[in-house]
């Protein structure tokens, strides 16, 4: 053997392939297991915003939109838009809706009103539940209209006969076609279901289902009044081959202080996508980290695999064969294995997204682009790969440097450390994966800190392993033999102790963080919230009504109220908002439109940080006091300036001072709070808070919202139980992904299972020989297992318990309230599953028969 090339070590790794890859099965589904895991989080991410991109025109309903909030266009911005093609006008608002016949006779709900033109939707496509519904809304025939027309003449029909409810709005208040409903001042028929809005999501969060009247009928409604919070949209459908971006350039230019929000189709829904572009990150994180778990089943799969094969890299040695030439064979024959264990777990992550949105589609807000996405797939094989290469080197470096005189000392000694340069080049390759996962996330500094926990994570379990180890070789040995057996077999020659304490200890971590995280969350909204927040929140309350409101509230009832107005910030010390690109993280002034007050005193809540308070009677050039923490994103401190457009009229204010405000309690808190001389004139609404008697709250709706039809009343317990199905839903999320580490973790405790097997029959068949019971063997395997996986538990629980404590009240700054009867249980659940298939696996130990295994020894 003088040409120890690759052509010679490709043939001997084939030649060992034929053989069987044994304990590289354990390798196979370790990296398959990593793989699939970051495959279908990049791919499910792909398809969301690929569908984003792909439904962009029917998300926005147009090419370019024009959003004006509490005011209509000018004859001259609509005739600027209609110059570039198509246009649709359309307004939207929050409502009551009020049943007036029919089963929904007497209930309410809020809703958001959407009035529309004959011309909506310009794109996609508008249905109608049911054949029922479209016949009932269309005598000329609505079916067949549905069939002409995608279902938008349908629609349109029915619009002109009455109003279209959702189907969620439908199924609360017990609709159906024929029933009539109340809008502010007019009343309607219901004419449809509507089971399709094609831009729904490109409107953004709302606070209840939809509920379409045409656009000539807005006006019976009285909702639209000076002060009421709407907003119109304009939206053109350009000729083909038109650049939206360039007439959005063209409009900002022109009409550079309208004040309203310019969007185009290649941005369609801004707010989703940045939700699926933070959780896409976030879950990506999560599954290098269970990619980092299953790296450790990869090493104790190959350490594994080149004991077995021991006897034959001693042989080779003893032929002639070099270190490099047995290094570069089972290289071959590893990485061919990973290459293949990579290549499934990219198929099955790119099934991914037709599993999510077969299983939970609704919960997606636009229809996924399903398909191959060849840059996560590919992403994810990357990651996988390098980790598995990283966890191979050291004991191929190993087995390369192993002299041939091991093969006569079987496994009665533990293998030697791999040399510094095969350790350099693993931390090189661990390296690698941890600058390429920075490198790809869109926030670089949450990446860092969270492979930096991770890393700090694994460090600490490697040591606790380690020391695990040790304390088991230097503590007094006990008197009782299966006590004395138990411990023994921790610190053992070849026995994986370390490798099964990272394993474990990295899934159980992360389970154990999630559900502190989760469990405080749910803590904060349950018991801190109900002590602060009002039972409702009344708004779009007319300016002239305040006093017949209070005046119509039951006895002890307890309320707050605040003026309200919205608009977009325009300018920024005279630089126009359009011309800042440069927006810091965190920072959301300067996107889209600002609910905005005025107040003599400071808010309840508020304190300040820098300036002072305006004087009661206080009547000069407008002054503003803003959100301590926004005013330092954007860099502003007191003396800047800073532009509003209220209902059009841009008032520029000086920033008086600063606060700092206590959102957690659930009052008006406003960014942006102006002194009452700049805006009492202005047309507003009123916001109020309310809490009456028990006793008062059955019939509260129904009162408030007859006697001040145009006002929305809004249940708080309906809005938090939303927060928390969302919660719940993020919550479920994490864990499917978090859960690929347990998998893993679970491989690699199998692995070592059988990695251990030979050795421990050997020991079993000895210790049967001299007399031990099959009972005796199985408690001493039981105690050292239990010990285990016990130790493994405390320890996940204590690293999860810091690593969410650190996330609950430093990065979103709640209290730490967890259930640590929840987390606890999470863990203890892991020890047991560690205790259960310990003795599974001592169990088939037991089985051999000892003259049979007496003869092989």
């Amino acid at each position: 053997m003088t040409a120890p090339g690759w052509g010679l070590a490709a043939r001997l790794a084939l030649r060992e392939a034929r053989g069987g890859v044994g304990a590289l099965k354990l390798l196979f589904a370790c990296l398959l297991l990593g793989v699939l895991a970051l495959a279908g989080v990049g791919s499910l991410a792909s398809a969301i915003e690929k569908g984003l991109a792909a439904e962009g025109q029917v998300v926005l309903g147009g090419d370019v939109e024009a959003r004006l909030t509490q005011r209509f266009p000018t004859e001259a911005e609509r005739q600027a838009l209609e110059a570039l093609g198509d246009t649709s006008d359309s307004v939207r608002m929050r409502a009551m809706v009020r049943g007036e016949s029919g089963e929904a006779r007497g209930r309410e709900l809020l809703a958001e009103m959407k009035a529309v033109d004959g011309a909506w939707p310009l794109y996609g496509t508008a249905v109608l539940a049911g054949d029922g519904g479209n016949a009932a809304v269309a005598e000329d025939g609505g079916n067949a209209a549905v069939a002409e027309d995608g279902g938008n003449a349908a629609v349109q029909a029915a619009l002109a006969r009455g109003a279209l409810v959702a189907a969620p709005l439908a199924d609360q208040l017990g609709l159906k076609p024929g029933d009539r409903i109340a809008l502010g001042m007019a009343e309607f028929p219901v004419a449809g279901i509507l089971a399709v809005e094609p831009d729904r999501a490109g409107e953004g969060f709302t606070l209840g289902p939809s509920v379409l009247i045409a656009m000539d009928r807005l006006a019976d409604t009285a909702l639209v009044q000076p002060g009421s919070l709407y907003r119109h949209h304009l939206r053109v459908r350009m000729p083909e081959g038109a650049d939206p971006a360039l007439a959005r350039q063209s409009l900002e230019a022109q009409f550079p202080d309208a004040g309203w929000r310019l969007a185009d189709h290649r941005d369609g829904a801004p707010g989703v996508r940045r939700f699926v572009e933070r959780l896409a990150q976030f879950l990506t994180l999560v599954s290098l980290t269970a990619l980092a778990v299953a790296g450790v089943g990869v090493g104790n799969g190959v350490q594994s695999f080149l004991d077995r094969k021991s006897n034959s890299i001693a042989t080779l040695k003893v032929l002639g064969a070099s270190s490099g030439l047995v290094t570069r064979a089972y290289l071959l024959l590893i990485g061919a294995v990973s290459i293949l264990a990579a290549l499934a777990g990219a198929a099955l992550g790119a099934l991914v997204p037709a599993i999510v949105v077969r299983i939970a589609g609704d919960l997606i807000p636009v229809p996924p682009a399903l398909g191959i996405h060849p840059a996560p797939l590919l992403g994810a094989m990357a990651f996988g790969l390098l980790v598995a290469m990283a966890f191979a080197v050291p004991p191929l470096a190993r087995a390369g440097a192993m002299p041939a005189q091991r093969i006569f000392r079987g496994s009665a000694e533990s293998w030697q450390w791999p040399s510094a340069r095969a350790l350099l080049i693993a931390i090189a390759l661990g390296l690698l994966v941890a600058g390429l996962a920075v490198w790809q996330a869109r926030e670089t500094r949450f990446a860092l800190g969270f492979l930096g926990g991770a890393a700090l994570v694994f460090l600490l379990l490697f040591a606790l392993g380690s020391l695990v180890r040790l304390a088991a070789a230097r503590a007094p040995r006990p008197r009782n033999a299966l006590r004395r057996l138990a411990l023994a077999n921790l610190h053992r020659p070849g026995a994986l102790t370390r490798q099964l304490v990272v394993a474990l200890g990295l899934g159980l971590s992360l389970f154990a963080t999630l559900a502190f995280i989760e469990t405080s969350f749910n803590g904060e909204l349950r018991r801190t919230v109900p002590d602060k927040a009002p039972a409702f929140l009344v708004l779009d309350l007319p300016k002239e009504d305040r006093d017949a409101f209070l005046a119509s509230l039951p006895p002890g009832t307890e309320t707050s109220m605040v003026p309200s107005l919205r608009g977009p910030v325009t300018n920024v010390n005279g630089v126009p908002a359009s011309e800042i690109t440069s927006v810091p993280e965190g920072s959301y002034v300067l996107r889209g439109d600002r609910g905005i007050t005025f107040a003599e005193t400071l808010p309840a809540g508020n304190r300040l940080v820098a300036g002072e308070w305006w004087p009661e009677d206080y009547a000069g050039p407008p002054l503003v006091s803003m959100d301590a923490e926004q005013a330092g994103l954007l860099g502003l401190k007191v003396g800047d300036s800073i532009a509003v457009s209220v209902l059009g009229v841009d008032i520029t204010a000086t920033i008086a001072s600063l606060r700092e405000i206590d959102w957690d309690s659930l009052g008006f808190n406003f960014v942006l709070v102006f002194d009452p001389a700049s805006l009492a004139p202005a047309p507003y609404t009123w916001m109020a808070t309310v809490s009456p008697p028990e006793t008062a709250e059955s019939g509260f709706v129904g009162a408030i919202s007859r006697a001040f039809p145009t006002a929305s009343v809004v249940r708080v317990k309906d809005v938090l139980g939303e927060v928390g199905k969302l919660v719940q839903q993020m919550g479920t999320a994490v864990r499917a992904a978090a859960s690929v580490a347990i998998l893993a973790g679970i491989a690699v405790l199998v692995g070592a299972l059988a990695a251990q097997a030979r050795a421990r029959t050997r020991d079993n068949v000895i210790l049967k020989t001299l007399g031990a019971t099959r009972r005796q063997l199985m408690l001493s395997a039981a105690m050292e297992y239990a010990g285990l996986g016990l130790l493994v538990a405390l320890m996940a629980l204590a690293l999860g318990g810091a690593a969410a404590w650190t996330i609950v009240t430093l990065l979103f700054d709640f209290t730490w309230q967890p259930d640590w009867a929840v987390a606890l249980a999470t863990v203890l659940a892991g020890a047991a599953l560690t205790l259960v298939l310990g003795l599974i696996g001592a169990w088939r130990t037991l089985g051999a028969k000892v003259a049979p295994a007496l003869r092989e020894q």
